[in-house]
């Protein structure tokens, strides 16, 4: 696949998760993406066969993205085990351009839509799914070897908290609240069950900005 070849696709892609991630895979419809990406029709069609292997591959490609986002902020940022996952999960409830990121998760916004519109994009959420608790698990070791997280299974610990998450990210989506992202939070704190040098320090600025 060449350059240009691989940006047209590249670009179908990015313009068509904006999309769903706001209205929704069903309710984008092929002439609506092709209009917003400034594509042909036969553009399309050259690049994925269906929508559905669109819907595939658009999953695939935000999982290759966003598992690369997290492995490298696991890998490489400061602080133990510990204030590495919670400060993963102060990303996830953050708000970026007015959107709060747990509403751009495609796990969260595709999980009960797809699953019986089509098996094989369950099949592509599920898998990206699984590698997302791998890599929390991971971190989550990381945690325990360095003596920031004291937990029996790290294995475990990443399953709970991850669908935990989960669930807390799509009543957040039903009550435009993020009060349960907040209690997820808390939550996640206290399951790790250690008090790490992140949460002294994000505890001493919620003091200092009561004073």
């Amino acid at each position: 696949m060449n350059a240009k070849t691989n940006d047209t696709r590249q670009h179908i892609l990015d313009v068509g998760y904006q999309l769903v991630v706001a209205k929704g895979f069903t309710s984008v419809g092929l002439s609506e993406l092709l209009k917003v990406a400034d594509v042909p029709k036969g553009s399309f069609y050259h690049y994925f066969k269906s929508k559905e292997q669109f819907g595939e591959a658009l999953i695939e490609d935000y999982f290759t993205r966003y598992l690369k986002m997290i492995k490298a902020h696991f890998s490489e940022s400061d602080g133990s085990g510990c204030d590495r996952i919670l400060s993963y999960f102060e990303r996830w409830m953050a708000i970026e351009n007015g959107q709060c990121n747990a509403n751009k998760c495609l796990v969260v916004k595709l999980s009960a839509e797809v699953s019986d519109l089509s098996d094989a994009m369950r099949i592509k959420l599920a898998s990206g799914a699984s590698q997302v608790v791998k890599a929390i698990e991971e971190c989550i070791q990381m945690g325990i070897e360095d003596g920031s997280i004291q937990v029996t299974s790290a294995e475990q610990t990443a399953h709970l908290v991850y669908h935990q998450w989960i669930g807390a990210s799509l009543l957040n989506k039903l009550y435009q609240d993020r009060s349960g992202l907040m209690r997820s939070f808390e939550s996640t704190q206290s399951m790790l069950r250690k008090h790490s040098d992140h949460e002294l320090k994000t505890t001493q600025r919620s003091k200092d900005a009561s004073h």
